[in-house]
């Protein structure tokens, strides 16, 4: 049996050939999601998303479950140790931080159970697959997308804050690793400046403290590379404040929420990396159903490894290929997948600028 990155759609159609797998596996799959702050997207759409990639590929409601630790340490552990108990064979996780993911896999490990790495690579862990979209590739379109609109936007000279994730974060590491890649060769030609490069942070409120300080202290800041949209939204609210005119300060972000897109289109961001969720799900589901039934899964399926830094390993990946989002494409991407209803982005003084979009 086989099944491949490629098959993968909105209908959720490939799941349905993996129900052999469900008929031939033994034990339960936990989902383990890890928080409703940080970003929305787990309970808007990986919690329904894994849920009805692992119905349509033939487990029942009894087979698996899917929880939020709602930003707890203790609780996802807990969630873990609870499921394997009550006879999961399988967890797909996305860890609060590597700490507790390596201390999940740990118990696993012993108890019998595997563990699919979902999103976050949990460094210094056991799991046996791991799942995301390629983060390099997320940092190096948001570089990209930042480039092309510094050019657009028609800024002579671009004095750049460099902004991150949370250093915790593998993922931030590796979408910096992208993003630097475009940027730094054009930091050392001289052609843009580089004003800073703060610590880093998930927080939106410290990640506009973060920007502040170096807005004050460098008057001469021009452009901003934010790594997500919501640490960008009160930086951009911030600018607004200040009298910072649309399509004059570029900015970036990531997630296609709600607030970015209408960022976009107002002209105060640039674009956001998005990564359509539901081919993430749908993988995290076909790895569950293939180790559940201890078979391996195929190359067709297992497409790449990302490398475990701490544990000096490589991990067995599937890497899914991100899209940057700009006003020309928001109706080819986010609105055709249902990931934002046009109902919701066009509202108010967003209305006119959806119609000239073509967002329907």
């Amino acid at each position: 049996m086989s099944i491949s990155v490629g098959q993968f759609d909105r209908k959720f159609t490939a799941m349905a050939a993996l129900k052999p797998l469900a008929a031939a596996g033994k034990g339960n799959v936990a989902v383990l999601l890890p928080d409703t702050v940080t970003s929305a997207r787990y309970v808007q759409f990986d919690a329904p998303y894994l849920t009805q990639a692992l119905t349509a590929a033939g487990l029942t409601s009894s087979q698996f479950t899917v929880q939020n630790a709602q930003g707890s340490d203790a609780t996802e552990l807990s969630d873990a140790q609870t499921a394997i108990t009550k006879g999961a064979t399988v967890l797909i996780m996305d860890p609060l931080d590597a700490g507790v993911g390596a201390q999940i896999e740990t118990y696993a490990k012993a108890h019998g159970a595997a563990v699919v790495d979902y999103d976050r690579l949990t460094l210094g862990g056991s799991r046996q697959y791991y799942v995301s979209f390629n983060n390099v590739q997320v940092g190096k379109i948001i570089g990209q997308g930042f480039q092309a609109c510094a050019t657009d936007w028609k800024l002579s000279k671009p004095d750049v804050l460099v902004m991150k994730g949370d250093p915790t974060d593998n993922n931030a590491t590796l979408f910096a690793q992208g993003y630097l890649g475009v940027l730094d060769p054009l930091f050392s030609a001289g052609s843009y400046v580089k004003a800073g490069e703060p610590a880093g942070t998930w927080t939106p409120s410290t990640a506009l403290s973060e920007f502040q300080q170096n807005f004050t202290a460098h008057k001469n800041i021009n452009s901003v590379l934010v790594p997500n949209d919501a640490n960008a939204a009160p930086i951009i609210h911030y600018l607004q404040t200040k009298g910072v005119k649309a399509k004059t300060f570029p900015v970036t972000g990531q997630d296609a929420t709600t607030i970015g897109l209408q960022n976009i289109l107002a002209g105060y961001q640039c674009g956001t990396a998005y990564k359509p969720i539901y081919l993430e799900a749908q993988a995290a589901a076909a790895l569950a159903m293939y180790l559940r039934a201890g078979k391996t899964p195929p190359s067709t399926l297992v497409n790449g490894s990302t490398q475990d830094t701490k544990a000096n390993t490589a991990v067995p990946s599937v890497l899914l290929t991100p899209k940057w989002v700009t006003t020309a494409n928001i109706n080819s991407t986010v609105i055709t997948d249902q990931f934002v209803k046009a109902s919701q982005l066009c509202v108010g003084q967003y209305a006119a600028a959806c119609k000239a979009a073509g967002i329907s």
